[in-house]
């Protein structure tokens, strides 16, 4: 079994760790009612607050700016209040999760875990895949896709070009990864820094 983590660790470059803090997943999982995964938190814990390759961004629930928690619960209200009519939304995540009601936030819906500024959204489900948990990514149209997969490999996947928020939605560049810090006060001007030679 490919150790996904390791592989998007050595693509990214030397983690800062800037903001690990157990305490602060701890308060977002009991409010969330649900833990998040292993791998998304350690990859999360490694970077964020970051953009990754001028498109994907992670927050932390340490932070005050871009913080986590406060982007689940915004974004979650944004997606509850959308009305959605009988045979929609395309790849319906109802049926998927055995509900009749589409919630966000939630133990039994989706919870908004990254997103990108071609206004993708990447939700953990953590009902999906019988219960062993799946990433559902809505590809800026309403339009969902599951992936049973790990958010380490589905990363490590959406970097290497597939497309991982559906048909034509892959975002590949090749060489090292640009990662550029999200800025902690107005003034911050951060650098973008770049993964190690890819040989791509």
């Amino acid at each position: 079994m490919e150790n996904y983590v390791e592989r998007v660790l050595e693509m990214l470059g030397e983690p800062a760790w800037r903001y690990r803090d157990p305490e602060a997943w701890r308060t977002l999982e009991r409010e969330l009612g649900t833990g998040l995964p292993a791998d998304y938190k350690e990859i999360v814990d490694a970077y964020a607050p970051v953009q990754i390759n001028g498109h994907l961004y992670l927050s932390h629930p340490a932070t005050e700016r871009w913080n986590l928690g406060e982007n689940i619960r915004t974004t979650s209200r944004s997606w509850a209040e959308i009305e959605w009519d009988e045979g929609e939304p395309e790849g319906d995540p109802r049926i998927s999760l055995g509900v009749s009601e589409l919630a966000f936030g939630t133990p039994e819906g989706l919870i908004p875990i990254a997103g990108t500024d071609r206004a993708e959204a990447i939700f953990y489900a953590p009902k999906g895949a019988s219960g062993k948990g799946s990433l559902f990514v809505e590809g800026g149209d309403y339009e969902f896709f599951e992936f049973s997969c790990s958010f380490a490999e589905w990363l490590y996947r959406w970097l290497m070009g597939e497309e991982m928020t559906g048909p034509g939605g892959s975002a590949f560049y090749p060489g090292p990864v640009a990662l550029q810090d999200l800025p902690m006060a107005a003034d911050d001007r951060p650098e973008t820094r770049y993964g190690p030679p890819r040989g791509m």
